[in-house]
């Protein structure tokens, strides 16, 4: 019911499957505590076939050459979102550990609310698209040795047990990329077409074996499932999605259901307001690395701020930072305030993406235009 609404008034279910968490959590309206366990393993599968579908829109090759044509893109992106989620931390007398963990939430934005407004909007077709997407290609690889980094430092580990669980998650995945880019071919022959069910256990258990190797290793089990999705291409990954998305949908409510009901309601009111401050000036900094990667690419104006406007919304990697820190007992106030986080950039975010298509918006941007084309005509000659 949830989905249906959100998707009635052009919005992602995502902040309703929270609200639903919240209201049926610990300090909820009623407390539903008898398939707990049920859901946290859910919530665990939900994330690895979040991840994985991610990978399969992607094929090797590609992500290396955006990340070839978009790292300075990236770089922006990453000192303008993650440096203000960290200092933002600091300031409210988090420990470092904490900043950490805020710098991620605040850094990457939601793949998937994204492509379902692009699709929304109809924009897949646009200029700026695919510097949108290379922008999220290279959010999601640096998840790759984020994350790992981020288990040791919350698990406590030591400087040389942190250093060896960065070397392991650095070689996992240029491991992978070279296998995926020589082999690909040949791992996706392995796995037919012709039978569906055979496909569809194929791909989901290779999927959990990885993900589950991924954790023992200290890697994180999203990245595990990511690059499982980058390694499998050509038809069995057209059919692998087509299979998958039903169990992804399913298995990502229950994910988002749980991070909700592991959040006391109570605890948000206190951190409304910096959760909103928050909200405000990285949805603006998102708007700016938007704004930046489509000047890089020659796209005029009225492109840079549909750029930036999509980049505004953080859910999926949010939501799964915010879930390891809350693993690991970081400060007790981190949770709320990401959940009240997210809520803000992934109902105000979509519904922003939208300002361009106003004819009193592109009336707007046409002046501003004509403006900076009046500035830079050179002036007559005083004869």
């Amino acid at each position: 019911m949830l989905g249906r609404l959100g998707r009635r008034f052009g919005l992602s279910p995502i902040p309703l499957y929270l609200l639903a968490g919240l209201a049926f959590g610990q300090g909820g309206l009623v407390s539903l505590r008898a398939s707990e366990e049920f859901t946290a393993v859910g919530a665990q599968i939900g994330v690895v076939l979040l991840l994985v579908m991610l990978g399969l829109e992607y094929s090797a090759d590609e992500l290396v050459g955006n990340m070839r044509q978009s790292a300075p893109a990236g770089l922006i992106d990453m000192l303008l979102n993650a440096l203000p989620g960290a200092a933002f931390a600091l300031l409210l007398g988090w420990d470092w550990k904490a900043a950490l963990a805020l710098a991620g939430i605040t850094w990457v934005s939601s793949s998937g609310v994204i492509a379902k407004v692009l699709g929304d909007l109809g924009r897949v077709g646009n200029r700026e698209t695919p510097v949108i997407l290379s922008v999220l290609v290279i959010e999601d690889l640096a998840m790759a040795f984020y994350l790992p980094v981020l288990t040791a430092v919350l698990a406590g580990l030591g400087l040389a047990s942190g250093l060896s669980t960065l070397s392991v998650a650095v070689v996992t995945v240029v491991a992978v990329l070279v296998v995926a880019i020589r082999y690909g071919g040949e791992i996706s022959r392995f796995m037919s077409v012709k039978d569906p069910e055979a496909l569809l256990l194929s791909v989901l258990g290779l999927t959990l074996f990885i993900a589950g190797v991924a954790g023992e290793l200290k890697v994180s089990e999203a990245v595990g499932a990511f690059l499982v999705g980058i390694a499998i291409s050509g038809p069995v990954a057209h059919h692998a999605t087509q299979m998958l998305t039903p169990l992804r949908d399913l298995f990502a409510a229950v994910f988002f259901v749980f991070f909700g009901l592991s959040t006391n309601p109570s605890d948000i009111p206190p951190v409304l307001l910096p959760a909103l401050g928050l909200a405000l000036l990285t949805m603006a900094t998102k708007v700016l690395t938007g704004y930046l990667a489509a000047r890089r690419a020659n796209i005029a104006l009225p492109g840079r701020i549909r750029a930036g406007l999509a980049l505004m919304p953080r859910g999926e990697f949010s939501v799964v930072i915010a879930g390891l820190a809350v693993a690991y007992g970081v400060d007790s106030r981190l949770a709320p305030l990401a959940t009240a986080y997210v809520l803000i950039t992934v109902v105000t975010g979509p519904l922003l993406a939208r300002l361009p298509d106003y004819a009193w918006f592109k009336e707007l941007i046409r002046k501003r235009m004509a403006a900076q084309r009046a500035a830079q005509k050179p002036l007559p000659s005083p004869e």
